[in-house]
């Protein structure tokens, strides 16, 4: 089966898999539209979160919108993320590997349907530009003004000519001019860096609704010299259609629904924000570049696509930690090769940026050791905290990551922290909301929560009993179980022969041998430490 070939193929295939909530009735872009989907978020587990298309759009002004809002199309859950990816929940970090080390380079193609309406020159503001759109606002109450949550940025190095698409958000501060948070080390803010070197603008593009490919490949953290509509190629199996901007010189996917063309003046910066972020915090007001646009295509039917991030979980969450777990996973495997490498992990209650758990199946100490600091030494890593656990610990589950902590690790010879060097991802702990981002790093903590000796078996029933009971369970009509990593117990080094004849004893109602041994093994209670 081909991939999909935009985000109407996308649509329908959410649709049909149960995935899509349709709203008819009329939403408030600014007070109800991204409330409605926040609860989801908030009340429901993850396996029932869906994508919302709201076909009714108004705003706070009584405008009306002929252009339907769709939320959390691309990650409300990893089972939306897999159809978004065309693989099963199982395969996704396979298929992000085969991607990387398998790309296909994107083909030009003269014309699509993102060029069916173009507004430019004279006739930027026929439709009122940006205004145009149901950008909705994220944070009603504290955002102050609707931003672009999903808008794929493309850029090119001024040196090199790679294009990068990466995903940063943006504020609406006019029908022809939007901010931007993508300071260094982001990519497109390290064009931006160079272009000011060179004192001439910055060229960019916006892309807002595509095939879920490009989505992916923007807000993972894909190395800065390798061009992410090749990985997103990689990802279609099949190269990804462009076309030629009007008036910058970038590409676009042909059949994306909205492209917004511009530049970013380098000589001038100005306050962007505050805005929801994904740490569960306002982000702070900041001075960032500012986007002025000189274009905008659109299909005729426009679909709007938003993200909704702000506090963990979210759908932002769902697409950082299954993209970073990725990319940190090929890097670990594929760069430093590191032996036993089981899985990786990047927990949403971080942002999917600040805990990263690894598991592998332990050789020596050094191997652990390699992965912890490759991980805090990956460029894109923002982890303050990175944990190795054995490959009988889900990484992905905290409570079974914290027990391995408690009783694996002892601090003072199992944890290391480094310098603050790396960059705090917008974490209001590293500093007050009044200094800049770039003058807020963050330390990052390294914990060896491994098994350093034999331990005894896991006080847990062994696995045929749990499975047993598993099949009387159902029986009874209980409510479903999810079993949580570990749910039987199994020997971990410590557990004498003796240990498990008295077990199978135990097992076949013969435990009075046991007692009647222990009888003769009677010491004098005389020193003894009782």
């Amino acid at each position: 089966m081909s991939y999909y070939k935009d985000l109407r193929d996308h649509i329908k295939a959410l649709e049909a898999k149960g995935k899509l909530v349709r709203v008819q009735r009329e939403i408030n872009k600014d007070t109800e539209l991204h409330p409605l989907v926040r609860w989801q978020f908030r009340g429901l587990p993850a396996e029932q979160r869906k994508a919302f298309l709201f076909e009714n759009v108004v705003d706070v002004k009584g405008n009306k919108y002929g252009m339907p809002v769709l939320v959390a199309a691309l990650a409300a859950s990893k089972e939306v993320y897999a159809i978004g990816m065309m693989c099963d929940t199982d395969k996704i970090m396979e298929k992000w590997s085969e991607a990387q080390l398998h790309p296909i380079e994107p083909e030009i193609v003269k014309d699509g349907p993102v060029h069916e309406e173009v507004h430019m020159g004279e006739k930027l503001l026929e439709h009122g530009g940006l205004g145009e759109f149901p950008i909705p606002i994220s944070t009603p109450g504290f955002d102050n003004a609707p931003y672009l949550t999903a808008p794929c940025w493309v850029s090119k190095d001024p040196e090199t000519g790679v294009t990068n698409v990466g995903a940063y958000r943006a504020m609406i501060k006019s029908p022809t001019r939007t901010g931007i948070l993508a300071r260094y080390p982001q990519h497109l803010g390290l064009h931006w860096r160079k272009c000011k070197e060179m004192q001439k603008p910055l060229p960019a593009a916006i892309i807002i609704g595509s095939s879920p490919n490009i989505g992916y490949v923007a807000s993972t953290k894909v190395p800065y010299d390798i061009p992410e509509y090749s990985v997103a190629g990689g990802i279609a199996g099949a190269p990804v259609q462009l076309v030629k901007c009007k008036t910058v010189d970038l590409e676009v996917p042909a059949t994306a629904e909205i492209v917004i063309e511009g530049e970013f003046p380098t000589d001038f910066v100005e306050r962007e924000g505050p805005f929801g972020e994904a740490p569960g915090y306002m982000a702070a007001k900041k001075t960032n570049p500012y986007f002025n646009v000189t274009c905008i295509t659109h299909r005729r039917d426009a679909i709007f696509n938003s993200w909704i991030s702000q506090m963990p979980p979210s759908e932002s969450t769902v697409l950082r930690a299954l993209g970073n777990e990725a990319a940190h996973f090929h890097f670990l495997k594929h760069s430093l090769s590191i032996p036993g490498l089981k899985d990786v992990a990047f927990h949403e209650e971080s942002g999917s940026y600040q805990l990263c758990v690894i598991s592998l199946k332990k050789i020596d100490t050094t191997q652990v050791w390699r992965a912890l600091h490759g991980v805090a030494a990956y460029t894109s890593t923002h982890a303050k905290l990175v944990i190795v656990v054995d490959d009988d610990i889900d990484p992905h589950d905290i409570d079974s990551v914290m027990w391995a902590i408690i009783y694996r690790m002892q601090a003072d010879i199992d944890v290391r922290v480094l310098p603050r060097v790396r960059h705090a991802a917008l974490d209001p702990s590293a500093a007050p909301s009044e200094e800049t981002l770039d003058r807020a790093p963050t330390a990052t903590m390294l914990i060896d929560a491994t098994r350093k000796w034999p331990f005894p078996p896991l006080s847990l029933p062994k696995k045929e009993f749990m499975e047993r009971a598993k099949e009387i369970w159902e029986e009874l009509g209980l409510p479903a179980l999810k079993p949580k990593v570990p749910w039987f117990g199994y020997s971990l080094g410590d557990w004498s022969e003796e240990d498990a004849e008295e077990a199978d004893l135990a097992l076949k109602g013969e435990h009075y041998e046991t007692g009647e041994k222990l009888a003769r093994q009677r010491v004098s209670s005389k020193g003894q430490p009782v």
